[in-house]
C-alpha cells in the first residue's frame, strides 16, 4: 500500500509541484497545508505516514511543526524541505525528530528516494545536507543552546513576522496579557529589548527568512 503523505509549504506552486511528483510515484497525498499550525491540524485529522514540511513557514516553522505533529500523531514521520543547509538548522531538525532533510534545489531528484527510505524506517539526508552534518561532527560542533520553550519560539516567530500583541493572542487563543507575558519573558531570556533585535534573532535561528 502506498504511503499517505501530508504536504506543508506556504507557496502553492511548490505544493502543486511536489504533489504532482509524488502522485506520479503512486503516493497518496491526503492533505495540504500552507503554514505550520495548519500542518499540525491536518496531521491530527488525517494521521499521515509521512509529513513533508517546509522549514520556513508562517505561524509555525517546520521544525516546531514537526515536533507538534509527533505529539498529535506519533506514528507520523516527518522530513523537511529546506533552502537552508547550515549545520545548526540540520542538527536541530534531527534533534526534533526529523527523519529526513531534502534541499529544495534537489527535491525532484531526492524526495521520492527520501520518502521510500523513511517508510522503510531509515533516515535520508540530501548530499549537501549530509555534508553539513559530517562537517559539524568532524568539527565537534555542539547543538546551539535553545533557551526558549516551544510556545515562546512560536510567539517569537509571530512577533518577528510583524504581528501585534493582540494578533499574537488571537492566533494562539490566549489573552493579550498572556501574550505580553510571553513576549516579556522572551526578551528577558534572550537579553534583547527591541522588536528589531527579536527579528534579527529569529532570522539567525531560521524561524523566519530575511
Amino acid at each position: 500500500m502506498p504511503a499517505n503523505v501530508l504536504l506543508a509549504d506556504d507557496h502553492q506552486l511548490v505544493r502543486q509541484g511536489v504533489r504532482a511528483l509524488l502522485e506520479r510515484q503512486n503516493f497518496d497525498v491526503v492533505a495540504e497545508a500552507s503554514d505550520g499550525q495548519e500542518a499540525v491540524r491536518m496531521a491530527e485529522q488525517t494521521r499521515p505516514d509521512i509529513a513533508v514540511l517546509d522549514l520556513s513557514m508562517p505561524n509555525l516553522n517546520g521544525i516546531d511543526a514537526g515536533r507538534e505533529i509527533l505529539r498529535v500523531s506519533p506514528r507520523t514521520r516527518f522530513l523537511l524541505l529546506t533552502m537552508h543547509t547550515e549545520e545548526h538548522h540540520i542538527l536541530e531538525a534531527l534533534r526534533a525528530g526529523a527523519r529526513g532533510c531534502v534541499t529544495k534545489t534537489q527535491a525532484s531528484e531526492h524526495l521520492v528516494e527520501a520518502i521510500n527510505e523513511i517508510v522503510a524506517d531509515g533516515v535520508y539526508l540530501s548530499p549537501s545536507v549530509s555534508g553539513a552534518v559530517v562537517q559539524a561532527y568532524l568539527a565537534g560542533s555542539p547543538l546551539i543552546y535553545e533557551p526558549l520553550t516551544a510556545r515562546e519560539r512560536q510567539v517569537l516567530q509571530l512577533v518577528a513576522e510583524g504581528r501585534t500583541t493582540k494578533e499574537v493572542a488571537a492566533q494562539l487563543g490566549v489573552s493579550v496579557k498572556t501574550a505580553e507575558s510571553h513576549r516579556s519573558r522572551i526578551m528577558d531570556k534572550l537579553d534583547i529589548h527591541s522588536t528589531a533585535g527579536l527579528v534579527h534573532y529569529a532570522i539567525r535561528r531560521g524561524l523566519i527568512v530575511a
